[in-house]
């Protein structure tokens, strides 16, 4: 058993070197190889890198990154995970797993070892699969960073039909797969956190005035009206920090940011850099007979697409604003946002290690189907 175990770890382990190689040959390959293209491909990946260094980074990342890592210090994450087990009330269940995500700041390169843990230790497979559907997908700084890129619109369509996806995903599952809920229905059990000595309302305060910061930071005012009103919240905030919080629980929440900021900030700048030149690269028609239209065809593509490619988190965010740009649909660029976070290659291949293969292949077709029924409702709209 154990060497069948290290046999398929090592064939999961050569399909990402496998897939890592073949992006890096695509690219190599439609690179364009003169001179003239070349420099305008690459001044157009930092020109863009340059946008949302001044536009984004400061205003929008910067306090999302601590408040996710506040969330994740302070918010108990075994409170909100025992709720998902395969006994909870569905109407408890389900929207827990469906906002758990944000609530619990995960990104998609911790959402799977999550998800392997409630699964494995007993929890329903519909809120399991609704918790990892939305997990990557509406975390705070992900939402923020849409509405303050690309549109409000986008950031609250991306919200509201990655909840309502989740929850008919894990409805469904759930009807389809009920022995796994039977079986494992006496085995969902977690170690509980240590719990932070204060109240309830200290922790809102504190981060309601993180969000009152990066909200004012956003808001298309005057200057002085923005920040004054975010150097009161800033007073207010400090002073949360060094005469209510301990010290050692200071620490612990800026250590929280900088891990979500070194694992997150360095692949959105890749990302970044090749939106900027894909705008070069790619032939704007290209984008307009794929996927420049709010039709079935259209939204499938953009489904099968962003399953198949990977986003590191955040990093999907400029590439579909500048597909936006290039003639890409509203509806279709929705399809893409939802599939393109929660699936990709190497997750698949590790969802069918974790679920087995009837339950991945059935989650995966329910996403993409959901996905472009979203999008074709959004861009009608």
């Amino acid at each position: 058993m154990e060497m069948l175990a290290r046999i398929k770890e090592n064939w999961n382990e050569e399909w990402r070197k496998f897939f890592y190689l073949l992006i890096a040959f695509l690219f190599f390959y439609y690179l364009p190889a003169e001179p003239a293209k070349l420099s305008d491909a690459l001044s157009a990946g930092l020109l863009l890198l340059q946008d949302y260094a001044r536009k984004h980074v400061l205003t929008c990342l910067v306090p999302a990154f601590f408040i996710a890592g506040a969330i994740a210090v302070f918010v108990k994450k075994d409170s909100i995970l025992q709720l998902l087990g395969p006994t909870a009330k569905k109407y408890i269940a389900y929207p827990i797993a469906s906002v758990a995500g944000g609530v619990l700041a995960v990104c998609s390169c911790t959402i799977l070892p999550l998800f392997a843990g409630i699964y494995k230790r007993g929890a329903g497979i519909g809120p399991a699969v609704a918790f990892l559907f939305t997990g990557p997908a509406i975390n705070v700084t992900a939402i923020f960073l849409t509405g303050n890129a690309v549109g409000w619109d986008f950031a609250f369509g991306r919200l509201i039909a990655s909840i309502i996806i989740a929850i008919a995903v894990g409805l469904i599952m759930g009807v389809l797969f009920k022995k796994h809920d039977q079986r494992n229905a006496d085995s969902f059990l977690l170690g509980m956190e240590e719990e932070k000595p204060y109240g309830n309302g200290l922790i809102a305060a504190f981060l309601l005035l993180q969000f009152g910061i990066l909200i004012v930071l956003g808001l298309h005012i005057a200057p002085v009206i923005k920040w004054s009103a975010a150097l009161v919240f800033l007073g207010a905030l400090l002073y949360l920090v060094f005469f209510r919080f301990k010290r050692a629980d200071n620490a612990e929440w800026l250590a929280e940011t900088w891990d979500l900021t070194k694992k997150i900030l360095p692949y959105l700048f890749i990302g970044i850099f090749a939106a900027g030149i894909i705008d070069v690269v790619v032939p704007d028609h290209w984008i307009e007979v794929a996927v420049g239209k709010n039709t079935i065809a259209g939204n499938l593509v953009a489904s099968v697409s962003g399953a198949l490619m990977y986003f590191a988190t955040l990093t999907e965010v400029p590439i579909i604003q500048t597909l936006m740009k290039m003639g890409m649909a509203k509806g279709p660029a929705l399809t893409l946002f939802l599939t393109g976070n929660s699936l990709s290659i190497p997750s698949m291949i590790v969802l069918f290690q974790l679920m087995g293969k009837k339950q991945a292949l059935t989650y995966i077709v329910l996403i993409c189907s959901f996905s472009v029924v979203a999008g074709l409702i959004f861009g009608s709209l």
